[in-house]
């Protein structure tokens, strides 16, 4: 190990996420040559944040092997991440500790559950923004051992550098993510984002988002790049005034990069905004919609999907170029009968092709998680993971539901199999392909090298959709060449929805199999409940914000993942 005075060499290693799930997108990337969907934006970030001296290195490990050389090799390992990546982030911490190297955790899941990660010699705990320089001296001073906590939401993200983007290998990734925000202003009671990032979203100023995007530009990355945001219109004063900013850049540069991002429906009733976004090269876009059910979305307090017409939302975001996925959950307390054919309806009224249903899950620290504990109806194993569990469309439900969770499956299953059934499926592609408006830009220059991969790809996705998939030729070519006539543009938007399909169709069967076995325990009584909760709250004594304690606990580095 090196001394307290000497740049240590530090090992960032990213963890696996569950292999089981809707969101691995197989074979989206084999079909690209990628092998991960997105990089780790947190690490690469936190990289930039180390003394200059340090000498950082990264391991992805959905993407390569984490060798014990490299391990040994290492003064320090960094290392934390995501509920999904906690099995194997447990495996890392482990690994660390059997070959002697210090490791320090942080993220969003060590934040929530630090006491999970109680092996790891340092947690760090909250924004890496609001905390890093104490950890750093710490170390620097010999430390080996210790936790540190973040004060909440009090992190300067206008103090956050350029990600190492040097660090990556572009082509192991389907598209590149960047930060603007964090945070946001909603209450929803399900979500974990208000409780890690606040309600008021901070923002990074113009000049550092364009500085990110120069760094992309001149390492040689072209196109799709994802705004991570939580909600990227969360302060939407902030974001129009970015905009045009990035409208010029994208002029000024040929329109190298085409963005996608995560926002609230009520996006839809700001033609102005629509209008920049659609000038900047945004393509795509994930909203939460949960459920068509207006009961519930007021129980749930997502109020600003109420009083709308949902369809007619999401069809003003194709009129502005953008495709849309969306979110729906199955398993509220105010469902008081089945909810599978409003929601399938739902999900063939906006025409949004791939939806990711799930059932609910109470994550740790949430409203949700704190009301269902107070009434007695939380699992003690609700937060728990193992390495071979799925996401939470299979290991949705960890609390005593209100309605037979026998009803609770079976809706869910219904919604599956409707929304996903081949004619159903390619019914909602054609209403993208017909009402996606994809802009024209003047300024835009053709790049060969992406157009022959693109071509290659495209060739590639056919002989899937018709060779191995021949169930689904006839829907393929029908929506794909009526497109090709009618409305060439939105190509692009058809094509990915189609290839995503390839991964989530029999991914979808696969969930649905899973869903049928439960409902046969339960009804064959072999299913037992777990244990609940005592409804008594729970108390957690944080150690004073920014003290290095005694022994360590180190959770992650929360704040820009």
């Amino acid at each position: 190990m090196s001394e307290a005075n000497t740049a240590p060499r530090v090992l960032m290693v990213f963890p696996k996420f569950y292999e089981n799930s809707m969101w691995n997108f197989k074979e989206a990337m084999e079909l690209q040559g990628a092998r991960a969907p997105a990089p780790p934006l947190g690490l690469i970030t936190l990289a930039a944040m180390l003394p200059p001296a340090w000498q950082v290195s990264l391991v992805n490990r959905n993407c390569e092997e984490l060798t014990d050389e490299q391990i040994r090799a290492a003064d320090l390992v960094m290392t934390g991440g995501m509920l999904p990546q906690e099995p194997d982030c447990l495996v890392v911490i482990d690994r660390c500790v059997a070959l002697g190297t210090p490791v320090c955790v942080g993220g969003p899941a060590p934040t929530s559950t630090p006491e999970v990660y109680d092996k790891a010699d340092f947690l760090v705990l909250g924004e890496a923004e609001g905390i890093l320089d104490k950890f750093v001296a710490a170390w620097e001073a010999g430390e080996r051992r210790g936790r540190l906590t973040a004060e909440k939401f009090k992190a300067d993200v206008t103090t956050s550098p350029i990600p190492r983007f040097d660090l990556l290998t572009f082509s192991h990734y389907l598209y590149i993510g960047v930060q603007f925000s964090r945070g946001c202003p909603f209450t929803c009671e399900f979500c974990d984002i208000i409780e890690l990032y606040g309600r008021a979203p901070r923002t990074k100023t113009t000049p550092q988002m364009l500085a990110e995007l120069d760094r992309l530009y001149g390492l040689g990355y072209r196109g799709h790049v994802d705004f991570v945001d939580d909600n990227l219109i969360g302060n939407k004063k902030a974001i129009k005034l970015f905009l045009p900013h990035l409208i010029k850049w994208q002029e000024d540069h040929g329109y190298p990069f085409k963005f996608s991002t995560e926002a609230s429906l009520n996006l839809a009733d700001d033609d102005e905004l629509l209008g920049m976004m659609r000038d900047a090269n945004f393509f795509a876009l994930f909203t939460g919609i949960e459920t068509p059910d207006e009961a519930t979305l007021i129980q749930t307090q997502k109020k600003q999907n109420t009083k709308r017409s949902i369809a007619d939302s999401v069809h003003k975001l194709y009129e502005h170029g953008m495709f849309v996925t969306a979110g729906f959950i199955v398993g509220f307390d105010t469902e008081k009968d089945s909810i599978s054919k409003a929601m399938s309806l739902c999900i063939s009224q906006t025409g949004i092709p791939i939806a990711m249903v799930g059932l609910l899950f109470a994550l740790p620290n949430t409203q949700l998680s704190r009301r269902l504990r107070k009434e007695g109806r939380l699992y003690e194993n609700y937060a728990a993971t193992t390495a071979d569990q799925g996401d939470q469309c299979t290991q949705g439900i960890n609390f005593v539901t209100l309605r037979p969770q026998r009803d609770v499956l079976a809706d869910y299953r219904d919604v599956l199999q409707e929304i996903y059934d081949p004619p159903n499926f390619f019914d909602r592609v054609r209403v993208v392909a017909r009402q996606v408006k994809r802009p024209r830009f003047a300024a835009q220059k053709l790049n060969w090298r992406h157009i022959a991969h693109d071509l290659y790809s495209l060739l590639r996705v056919c002989w899937r959709m018709t060779v191995r998939r021949p169930e689904l030729a006839k829907h393929f070519w029908s929506v794909f060449l009526e497109t090709a006539r009618r409305n060439p543009a939105a190509l692009e938007a058809v094509v990915t929805n189609m290839v995503i399909y390839l991964h989530v169709y029999p991914f979808s069967r696969y969930v649905i199999r899973e869903i049928n076995s439960r409902i046969a325990d339960l009804d064959a009584g072999r299913w037992v409940q777990p244990p609940v909760l005592a409804p008594e709250a729970e108390t957690c004594k944080a150690p004073p914000v920014g003290k290095v304690v005694a022994r360590a606990e180190v959770k992650h580095l929360a704040a820009v993942a």
